[in-house]
């Protein structure tokens, strides 16, 4: 069940033996009204929107999130972050489907990535994902969980989305059943919302090394790969402006704040050369952002994966309305993951807040 998966301790994930018991194949359940009858309890509300299946989380303080189904995207986070009846604060930067494109899907919130890398030759092959609902979990309102699950060729693959008063998390497992290695690129990627692009920082990466480079490219992506790395004009009077480098070279992060008013796109983590050595130092397991215009702040936490992704739009943001958004999270872009025949990997994400 998703709780042995994804327990609220969060134990330091590693490679695990995936299961040898056959699994059944299941028809795909797609109305609200089924959803509802199988899976439905206090806290876990199954709806629709536009022809595609949602489940809303409500946990008993009133924080929730917002879940589509088919492609796994977290839309909504609104947690609880001060004691007032109102005190809930959207933290997700969505941006909804196109009217006028029927087939068209929201953009931004909180995406996982999973590409197959591993014929060299060949191009990156993502993983396709269509995910039906597997099972729920609740502990008295207070801890709610929803499993999906899909097959992609010889891969199992279950992911896990649970809400609680003060976080949330998102955890993936990989199960290879086939008979070659599977080599992983892999991201969870939030887009965070900030009240306005000058107070918008993040810390906890300082001494960590980075490195430009593009996002992994995904269906819910606001900026792409191109986008994210275009460089723009630091602009007038914008003095010790912080000037991207070229990609491929690496800087250490020399102050606690990265203030994220410019645009960018860095992988945080430690190179791979360094990663051959017997001992080298791994990126922060967690960091925080800062909004300083709601005064509010998050706290990312790294399970599993070795990389973190951060990208901003700067100017660029000016398109897409008034609030700024950056996009960031766990990752293994640089060093595929490996995964053998018969065993699995697992990786997880937990955003959480102490603005109570």
């Amino acid at each position: 069940m998703a709780s042995s998966l994804l327990p609220f301790s969060l134990p330091k994930p590693n490679l695990i033996k995936a299961c040898s018991s056959p699994t059944t194949a299941t028809s795909t359940i797609s109305t609200p009204e089924t959803l509802d009858q199988k899976f439905g309890r206090k806290g876990i509300k199954f709806s629709e929107s536009g022809n595609v299946p949602l489940v809303e989380l409500t946990v008993r303080n009133g924080s929730s999130l917002k879940l589509r189904i088919p492609d796994g995207l977290v839309t909504s986070y609104k947690p609880k972050v001060n004691w007032k009846d109102d005190g809930f604060e959207e933290v997700l930067y969505t941006r909804p489907a196109s009217v006028s494109d029927s087939c068209a899907n929201p953009k931004g919130g909180i995406g996982l990535v999973i590409n197959d890398v591993s014929d060299p030759a060949s191009k990156l092959s993502p993983v396709p994902t269509q995910w039906t609902v597997k099972d729920v979990d609740s502990d008295a309102i207070d801890a709610l969980q929803v499993e999906l699950s899909c097959t992609s060729g010889n891969l199992d693959i279950t992911y896990v989305v649970s809400l609680y008063p003060e976080s949330m998390a998102t955890a993936v497992l990989v199960n290879n059943n086939g008979r070659k290695p599977v080599s992983l690129t892999s991201a969870m990627l939030s887009h965070f919302k900030f009240k306005r692009r000058g107070g918008a920082a993040i810390q906890g990466l300082k001494g960590c090394s980075y490195c430009s480079h593009p996002p992994l490219s995904s269906p819910f992506e606001i900026l792409s790969p191109a986008e994210a790395m275009k460089t723009e004009s630091p602009g007038w009077f914008s003095f010790n402006s912080n000037s991207e480098k070229k990609p491929g070279s690496w800087t250490v992060q020399d102050d606690p704040y990265i203030m994220l008013k410019n645009k960018m796109s860095r992988i945080y983590t430690a190179p791979p050369t360094e990663r051959l050595k017997a001992f080298y130092d791994t990126p922060p397991s967690k960091y925080e952002t800062i909004d300083q215009g709601c005064e509010l702040f998050f706290r990312v936490i790294r399970i599993g994966y070795e990389d973190i992704y951060l990208s901003t739009p700067g100017s660029l943001s000016e398109k897409y309305g008034k609030e700024y958004f950056i996009c960031t999270g766990p990752a293994s872009m640089l060093v595929p993951v490996v995964v053998n025949p018969g065993e699995g990997w697992r990786a997880a994400q937990v955003i959480e807040h102490d603005n109570l």
